[in-house]
């Protein structure tokens, strides 16, 4: 029996979550329900598509995937049901699933909604549908493409990647999307100078842990997901220097004549 994911812009103590659980309790008995993320900031499809596209591949294939992030669908972009990397993914076609994936999908199937039933009807009938086993092909029509959303890209040059942070974490760490891949291309060997927010703010290391630097300073490590993230050891960086999600993260060869004490 397909596990069952949630990611949401509701809080936890919204009714909502009490409404669509019990649903999906009552249309998928015995389905296991996980709640991926929930208090996605309102909308956000950016943020919304980082988050599942960073975590759907840890759990099992089979699992279905239920997304309410900026969820409301319109005759132009219909609810969809979609399937990749033997994952199955519901929610609004509104760009994010080109976010997630990256990839063309499998299949794609636009939910068929002649009741003009709420997303959370709709969803969970959907869900309920391919736990049963029914054909995804009986939920709607297919569709042939996604609509696009385009994701920020770091730019490089020979002696500069300018970036900007696309993530910041429940610490305050700004994730930027800058990948190890492309800072060893470019950076590989070589003296630099990553500046954070303006030239006030810099750091000329990569540090492993967050610990190997001391309290209070600035540390610049590669996370989990390859991404070049910027914090401060024991504190909270984008509120300490006001940095918020679109802010430029430039890292450029260093430059001998500009003083090099760190921090400030």
């Amino acid at each position: 029996m397909p596990l069952i994911t949630l990611t949401t812009e509701w809080r936890e103590d919204d009714f909502f979550n009490g409404i669509l659980r019990g649903k999906l309790s009552s249309a998928c008995p015995g389905t296991a329900i996980v709640n991926n993320a929930g208090g996605i900031p309102p909308l956000n499809i950016m943020h919304g598509a980082f988050v599942i596209r960073n975590t759907y591949s840890h759990y099992p294939e089979g699992t279905i995937h239920i997304i309410f992030v900026s969820s409301e669908g319109t005759g132009e972009h219909p609810h969809l049901l979609v399937r990749s990397h033997n994952h199955w993914f519901i929610g609004a076609n509104n760009g994010m699933f080109n976010l997630i994936l990256n990839t063309e999908p499998d299949l794609i199937i636009g939910l068929d909604n002649k009741e003009k039933d709420d997303e959370i009807t709709l969803f969970v009938r959907a869900a309920a549908a391919l736990v049963k086993g029914m054909a995804p092909e009986r939920l709607g029509e297919k569709i042939s493409s996604l609509s696009e959303k385009v994701p920020l890209r770091a730019t490089i040059d020979r002696n500069v990647i300018i970036g900007s942070v696309i993530f910041i974490d429940s610490y305050g760490n700004a994730i930027t999307n800058i990948t190890r891949e492309i800072f060893s291309r470019v950076f590989e060997g070589r003296d630099f100078r990553i500046l954070i927010k303006s030239n006030n703010y810099f750091t000329e290391k990569i540090s492993r842990l967050y610990s190997d630097e001391p309290v209070g300073e600035i540390v610049t490590r590669f996370n989990t997901l390859d991404l070049l993230e910027l914090s401060i050891n024991s504190a909270d960086l984008c509120q300490l220097f006001a940095v918020e999600t679109g802010d430029a993260v430039r890292v450029e060869a260093r430059n001998e004549s500009r003083e090099s004490n760190g921090l400030f």
